[in-house]
């Protein structure tokens, strides 16, 4: 068996790809790595969740699952991001996007939480989106502010201050098709 190599002590770093392609989750390898990493980002990390059991709901029965797959030599490795989008029940063309997650070596990628969220807009609008929401965690507001969401109104999930935003829809073309970063 390979050990790994420290040189003077270093920390190994996980292999962060630069190659990211961004889709519906649709592979029984994408949907395992779609719920691993809502696991590991909801319930391990900001704990919003005591569980995974607890941490889907029944939004997730009828959500489209969407992915940021990192690539080594053209091939598709591991599920680097998650986010999923589900269009409410009593109000046609109203969209909402959620649980949006990005593995921890990726988070300073620069460019998978906005894949994320460009291709959770651009899906929903080709399903018909006219208004597109995210209940989104407070800390994490300027994040989307710069991705032209704007703020609606304040308020409290899971004993967790949020912010209710709203993407700018001019913003984001219509995605119809795999993206890459």
């Amino acid at each position: 068996m390979l050990e790994l190599t420290r040189p003077f002590g270093a920390r190994v770093r996980s292999f962060v790809s630069a190659a990211v392609s961004f889709s519906t989750a649709r592979e029984p390898w994408q949907l395992d790595g779609y719920w691993a990493l809502r696991h590991e980002v909801f319930c391990r990390e900001t704990q919003l969740f005591h569980s995974q059991l607890a941490e889907r709901d029944a939004h997730d029965a009828h959500a489209i699952p969407l992915v940021a797959l990192d690539h080594w030599a053209g091939a598709a490795l591991d599920v680097v991001g998650a986010v999923r989008i589900y269009e409410t029940a009593d109000e046609p063309g109203v969209w909402y996007g959620g649980r949006l997650g990005v593995a921890s070596a990726y988070r300073a990628h620069g460019k998978v939480g906005g894949g994320l969220i460009a291709l959770a807009v651009g899906t929903a609008r080709a399903h018909g989106c006219t208004r597109f929401l995210a209940n989104v965690l407070a800390p994490n507001r300027g994040y989307f502010e710069r991705h032209h969401f704007s703020a609606r109104r304040e308020l409290e999930l899971c004993g967790q201050p949020h912010v209710l935003m709203q993407a700018e829809l001019a913003h984001f073309p219509v995605v119809t098709r795999e993206l890459h970063a």
